[in-house]
């Protein structure tokens, strides 16, 4: 490790912090809002999931984008998209210019989720390559609880009417800092190859502290070479059926959890359980203080117990969890057990499905047709993630229990697919991986 690669590495992953951020600072604004621009709970859903609608789009678009100028060019792009969000948003004269500064974000958000980490693993050596990608992720819970801490200041600020603006507006500073430095650090090796600056690439390859830069360099254009020269194979072949199920699955399921309806709709659920809104914004902080060491232990666990361990043990512990807030909402007893439930749920989601998932559907694809599947599964998670966020506030507003009676099934039948269907992955090479599902 030195200073090139780690500021490097930080950068990238800064992506992740806004990521994070973006995703989570609507919950304290959702009952403001609602209040502004007399939102109905189908409309609310709407203002939470039209950012969503851009994340589809700028991650099924990132990946051609950052091959076309390289993904620091490509990141540029996201940051500036991440502030003129911040800034419309703060701003917003009427409903249809929030939502167009909202769809704005949900772009940058969908393109950073695939930019970051490919560029942060495309400069790190082997040695480092797991952990530094992992940044990228602990920078995204890091984000969600800087929104819920930030969301929770600003309430104690008082400051009536113009609270939803603020809250929207923090984000302006990081996303301008995330712009500025994002001209202080090198394009990727492998993109500079790919484009014919063979020198350029040896350059960064030595700053990154490659061990043999010549020699690494010999190996990306052997590399390079091998790609144009082999003929791209479809994705939807019998043979792929079960990388695909998996994929699928596991990104449907990872939303059917109802992660980020809590991450959205926090605040109001806290309200709706009898909490005053500082009390609220409170425990939403520390919901987020949990998911953030929860991810931290779970990815020290992924390699050690195994992926499917994982998802067995948290489906089992959500199942718990989820069962307590339905009871909490069906009786309107016990109110006080309610942070306490969900921060079981997240412990127990954040140490299974929110460490296994990115991993796994990269583990379960050969390389051929790798990034076609990342998309279907990412895109499988995102489109699953819109659905219930537009939902929820709806349902919701009919039956508080209803929706976590739902989540709470979802869980009990992700433990019976993940037993009868998933193969553990842990310490099997990919190849060995791919042999198993009788692929060549």
């Amino acid at each position: 490790m030195n200073r090139y690669l780690f500021k490097a590495t930080v950068v990238g992953a800064l992506g992740g912090l806004l990521f994070g951020f973006d995703t989570a600072v609507i919950a304290g604004t959702s009952q403001q809002l609602s209040e502004v621009f007399h939102l109905t709970p189908w409309t609310l859903g709407f203002t939470v999931s039209i950012g969503l609608a851009g994340t589809i789009l700028g991650a099924m678009t990132s990946g051609w984008l950052g091959q076309k100028i390289g993904g620091r060019e490509a990141l540029r792009i996201m940051a500036l998209l991440y502030l003129v969000s911040a800034l419309g948003s703060a701003l917003a004269w009427n409903w249809d210019a929030l939502m167009v500064s909202r769809f704005v974000g949900g772009l940058g958000i969908g393109g950073s989720s695939v930019l970051g980490p490919v560029y942060i693993a495309e400069l790190a050596p082997p040695r480092w390559r797991g952990r530094l990608v992992g940044l990228f992720q602990i920078n995204v819970v890091v984000g969600i609880l800087l929104a819920y801490l930030s969301n929770f200041l600003i309430v104690l600020q008082h400051l009536g009417a113009l609270q939803w603006r603020w809250q929207f507006g923090v984000a302006i500073i990081p996303s301008a800092i995330f712009l500025l430095m994002l001209y202080g650090i090198p394009r990727s090796s492998r993109w500079l190859v790919t484009t014919n600056h063979t020198d350029e690439a040896l350059e960064v390859l030595r700053l990154m502290g490659s061990p043999d830069s010549e020699a690494e360099l010999q190996e990306i254009i052997a590399s390079v070479h091998l790609e144009r020269g082999v003929k791209p194979e479809p994705l939807f072949q019998r043979k792929y059926a079960l990388p695909l199920f998996l994929a699928v699955s596991i990104g449907m399921f990872n939303q059917l959890s109802g992660i980020n309806a809590l991450l959205y709709y926090s605040n109001s659920i806290f309200a709706s359980a009898g909490f005053s809104s500082n009390s609220a914004a409170l425990q939403t902080v520390g919901v987020g203080l949990v998911n953030l060491l929860a991810t931290i232990l779970g990815m020290s666990l992924i390699d050690r117990l195994g992926r499917k361990t994982l998802m067995l043990i948290g489906s089992t512990g959500m199942v718990v969890a989820l069962s307590g807030v339905s009871w909490i909402f069906f009786t309107r007893a016990h109110q006080g057990l309610l942070l306490w439930c969900f921060m079981l749920f997240i412990v127990f989601f954040a140490t299974s499905q929110g460490s296994v998932i990115w991993v796994y559907i990269s583990e379960v694809f050969p390389s051929r047709v790798r990034s076609k599947g990342q998309s279907v599964g990412s895109s499988s998670h995102w489109i699953m993630n819109a659905l219930i966020a537009t939902a929820f506030p709806y349902i919701a507003s009919r039956s508080h229990a209803l929706p976590f009676v739902f989540f709470t099934l979802m869980m009990a039948l992700q433990f019976v697919v993940v037993l009868f269907f998933y193969p553990e992955t842990k310490q099997r090479s990919l190849e060995q991986i791919q042999a198993g599902f009788g692929i060549g």
